[in-house]
């Protein structure tokens, strides 16, 4: 799956590559191989082994690196540059754009890079971030955000956060980014409800921390039957100025949104 249309992006600890199958098979977009929260220090070398033998071998996956500012970063990156399973890489708590150029040095042109935004300064320089050559998309980590600002890791107290990485995305040019992760395993109505919110904010793709939400977040980031059909009138109209269409005003932004829809359509066919 291509890192720019990407809706559902599943975590797996690489320190368990048991799991590595069973995350492709769940439906998920994109696998993101962890060597960062998930793996313990005394475990990254192990981890680093597990996920480039994955990615070495017909396996393809995301991975999530250790920050730029931290002692395992740099074993991180050399375990996994130029391996040909290798889609995109995950920076957490970004902040930097010399980081970046680094990293995109090292691993090359090909590897779309995802920005994690969890800080106060990153967001202040989230257009910058997204602007950086390499990077695809960016993502956020609204526990990490919360702590650092120090507020209720709730959606009403963390909208402002997500609405300005979505308007610096667009600023940027670069794809709707990747919201952060549902921490409630045991309730899919829940996950359904903040990929829905996510989506309605702007975001095209979310985090996942167990299979059971890949299906909930695909279906709320992908466009429902009900959108395609609509779009499919409006395009179908013809129209290219203002007109009425089922008791609705249809103009330029409306026939856009319109074909956006059905591209995303295609892409997830």
């Amino acid at each position: 799956m291509d890192p720019n249309v990407a809706r559902s992006w599943l975590f797996v600890p690489a320190t368990r590559p048991e799991r590595f199958a069973k995350a492709v098979a769940s439906g998920a977009d994109m696998v993101i191989l962890d060597l960062e929260d998930a793996v313990p220090s005394e475990e990254k070398d192990a981890a680093r082994r597990a996920a480039a033998t994955w990615m070495a071998g017909e396996g393809v996956a995301a991975v999530r690196v250790n920050p730029a500012d931290s002692d395992h970063h740099d074993d991180d990156v050399a375990a996994i540059a130029g391996l040909p399973g290798l889609r995109a890489v995950l920076l957490p708590m970004a902040e930097s754009v010399e980081a970046i150029a680094r990293l995109r040095e090292r691993l090359g042109p090909d590897v779309a890079l995802v920005p994690q935004l969890e800080t106060a300064l990153g967001l202040l320089r989230a257009v910058d971030l997204a602007a950086a050559p390499g990077v695809r998309r960016l993502a956020f980590g609204h526990l990490d955000f919360a702590v650092d600002i120090d507020a209720a890791p709730q959606p009403r107290a963390l909208l402002h956060a997500r609405s300005a990485i979505v308007v610096a995305s667009r600023a940027a040019r670069v794809a709707g980014p990747v919201d952060s992760v549902t921490t409630d395993l045991d309730d899919d109505e829940i996950t359904r409800d903040d990929a829905t919110q996510a989506r309605a904010l702007g975001f095209t793709g979310k985090l996942c921390i167990h299979p059971r939400q890949v299906a909930a977040v695909n279906a709320a980031m992908g466009p429902s039957r009900d959108d395609v059909a609509w779009a499919r009138r409006v395009l179908e109209a013809g129209t290219t100025g203002a007109a009425r269409l089922d008791g609705q005003m249809v103009d330029a932004p409306v026939i856009v949104r319109a074909q956006r829809i059905m591209s995303r359509a295609g892409d997830h066919r």
